[in-house]
């Protein structure tokens, strides 16, 4: 069995991937446009980066996060002070809540992780309300998308790949559209959210992409002169200075017929 991506540390996901979730979460967020005083669910919650950005941006009137990991739960419990965010253990392939609970459910940056996305996307509409809103963004992987690609990329010339989620395909964008479609959604959209991150420093940009999951739990199986390779050849084409790392995510959003 492949090795497995795994989020056990919701402190250091924050800053790997926390702020991208704001970055490309907000002009995602604002795309959906819920109303105010909508109930949410939020699959795949992780540290709760997704959850606080609902709170902060649509108003809920409250939230339910789920994720398999404990301590990632852990962590958003800590950060939530609204008080309007409850979060449960459980899979987003079986979900613990009633038919038509919800007035929208998203996945941020989570459906190419869900075992089956299928079912994944079932069980999302299962759970909203007729006419209700089910959507997700992912980064796009094939396409080179990822923040941290550049670091994807020099591992496997030094002969060892990064990580990935078990369907990195399925963040394409008719993939997306096909997925939502034959759910049985209608109004399927997609489309595409670029977002850039400036750090101060190769250091800092190095430091923060090394904590991803995906690359660090890879970087045993090198040597320190295979490391320092991929660390010279990912800052080779910019040098020192400030360092500015760019993401694109594609993003779907369906409606629940009446």
């Amino acid at each position: 069995m492949a090795e497995a991506i795994q989020f056990q540390d919701g402190e250091t996901y924050e800053s790997m991937m926390g702020v991208w979730s704001a970055l490309v979460g907000a002009p995602f967020l604002d795309w959906l446009d819920v109303p105010a005083g909508a109930k949410w669910a939020d699959i795949g919650c992780g540290n709760g980066a997704s959850t606080e950005l609902i709170v902060e941006r649509a108003q809920p009137a409250l939230v339910e996060g789920i994720d398999p990991s404990e301590a990632q739960l852990a962590y958003a419990r800590k950060r939530h002070q609204a008080g309007v965010a409850r979060f449960t253990l459980g899979s987003a392939l079986e979900l613990p809540y009633s038919d038509g609970a919800f007035d929208a459910a998203i996945m941020a940056l989570v459906i190419f992780f869900v075992p089956e996305p299928a079912r994944g996307a079932a069980e999302m509409r299962r759970v909203v309300r007729s006419g209700g809103v089910v959507a997700a963004y992912a980064w796009d992987l094939e396409g080179g998308g990822f923040p941290y690609e550049d670091v994807h990329v020099a591992l496997s010339e030094a002969g060892v790949e990064a990580l990935l989620p078990p369907h990195p395909e399925v963040a394409r964008l008719d993939a997306l559209n096909r997925l939502w479609t034959d759910a049985g959604l209608v109004d399927v959209e997609t489309r595409e959210i670029t977002a850039s991150r400036a750090f101060p420093s190769f250091d800092a940009y190095w430091s923060t992409a090394t904590n991803a999951p995906g690359i660090g739990q890879v970087l045993p199986k090198l040597s320190a002169e295979q490391l320092e390779h991929v660390r010279d050849t990912v800052r080779a084409p910019r040098g020192s200075g400030e360092w500015v790392a760019r993401g694109r995510v594609h993003a779907v959003r369906g409606r629940v017929p009446n």
